[in-house]
């Protein structure tokens, strides 16, 4: 990931497909990635200190990556000191550049075991695992109090949140939030959860399940879903009895779309094409637009997205948005109501698109979100449109940053 910026799950899957794991571990394997990659900015800071000059990649081969997991499992794995030096050494031993630095290896993590937790103690954590490019444009937007709020968030990994496809679900452990959603701690493996194979509930954000409920009752309603996928919000609309009409490009997306309805036994009709080229047969009184972005308001769950993603990557999603937005403002309907949604904390993504958006289409205009519409969480609204962030429910474990607007089109 860190050479390639190729996103974490992926890499991980591939490694995992070609290696003979056994399931505890793959689930190990898997912690020490994320965890090394939520962790990088410090374990970083840290080497830096410990290591003068860190030998060339050319020569050295995974060396520095083998310093960086090895350093996490001391320091926030709680691995035994022999234990995780042992594993460096193992890992060292199996790379042909790498072979000839076991030496420094070995001197580093002995040197971390000892004074390595003490020099923790003493970073700023929130900071160094937030790198310059998200940190000053946080600063900018939310002031620095509320951007070091959400980089604290970003250290604990997010919470598994269940949404129940009738009035409520039993699962252990479990504590009940608004609408429905059910937060759960250490789940485990999700299919072995009570209800999973029964389809009485699908996994949902507590923060990804309100842009759906800026439509209002949609029951017996045409709503069009763009960028359905993976499904949440489609479940959602479907189990409140909305006609739904979910179109996805991408046929990986639409296949995990299409299970997860099935395993819920929920209707939708399916529509495999880009929104830019879709044409429904009649405009909707509801349109749902969750576009793609950045994802920054997920980096709990993806730790690695500071690291693998830069401002361009930002101004890329932003300008390809107005198009989305665009296409999907032809398809609603007199009088019909466009909710527009990003789990991005970056505001090009979010606030200034739908500004852009209203300077061009006069014919729209901002419906503003009610707190009572929020469970009368207030704090959750910014200017009229949903504004989440990772710091926000703090004391139950945070929610994803997300931004929404509905606009309504005149009659």
């Amino acid at each position: 990931m860190l050479r390639k910026r190729r996103p974490l799950d992926d890499a991980i899957e591939t490694a995992l497909s070609n290696a003979t794991l056994e399931p505890r571990d793959a689930r190990f394997a898997r912690a020490i990635a994320t965890e090394t990659l939520r962790r990088f900015g410090q374990l970083q800071a840290l080497l830096h200190g410990f290591v003068s000059k860190m030998p060339p990649q050319h020569r050295a081969g995974s060396t520095y990556e083998i310093l960086l997991a090895g350093a996490c499992e001391l320091l926030f794995l709680n691995v035994p000191p022999h234990a995780a030096v042992d594993a460096a050494n193992e890992l060292a031993a199996h790379d042909d550049n790498a072979v000839h630095f076991k030496p420094l290896i070995n001197a580093v993590m002995r040197r971390i075991a000892r004074e390595g937790e003490a020099v923790i103690a003493a970073q700023d954590a929130a900071r160094l695992n937030t790198p310059d490019w998200l940190w000053s444009r946080w600063c900018d937007v939310y002031g620095e109090e509320i951007a070091h709020g959400i980089a604290r968030a970003h250290l604990t990994p997010a919470p598994l949140d269940i949404h129940a496809k009738g009035a409520s679900c039993a699962v252990p452990d479990g504590v009940s939030l608004p609408g429905g959603i059910v937060r759960v701690r250490n789940a485990g493996r999700i299919e072995d959860l009570p209800g999973f194979a029964e389809g009485n509930w699908w996994v949902q954000d507590f923060a990804a399940s309100l842009p759906a409920r800026l439509l209002g009752n949609v029951a017996g309603k045409m709503v069009i879903d763009l960028c359905a996928a993976p499904g949440g919000k489609c479940a959602q609309l479907a189990a409140a009895g909305a006609q739904v009409i979910a179109v996805e490009r991408e046929p990986n997306r639409m296949r995990r779309l299409r299970e997860n309805l099935a395993r819920l036994g929920l209707q939708a009709e399916l529509i495999e094409d880009d929104l830019r080229d879709f044409a429904p047969k009649e405009r909707a009184p509801f349109v749902l637009l969750d576009a793609p972005c950045s994802a920054t308001g997920t980096i709990r769950r993806h730790p690695d997205l500071p690291w693998s993603k830069s401002a361009a990557d930002v101004n890329t999603c932003a300008n390809a948005a107005g198009e989305l937005l665009d296409a999907a403002a032809d398809m609603v309907a007199d009088g019909g109501v466009l909710v527009f949604a990003v789990c991005s904390l970056q505001p090009e993504e979010g606030a200034e698109q739908v500004a852009a958006f209203l300077e061009r289409h006069p014919e729209f205009r901002r419906d503003p979100i009610l707190s009572s519409e929020l469970f009368c969480m207030s704090e959750l609204i910014a200017n009229g449109d949903l504004r989440t962030l990772p710091c926000h429910l703090s004391e139950q474990g945070g929610m994803d940053g997300f931004y929404a607007a509905r606009l309504r089109r005149s009659v």
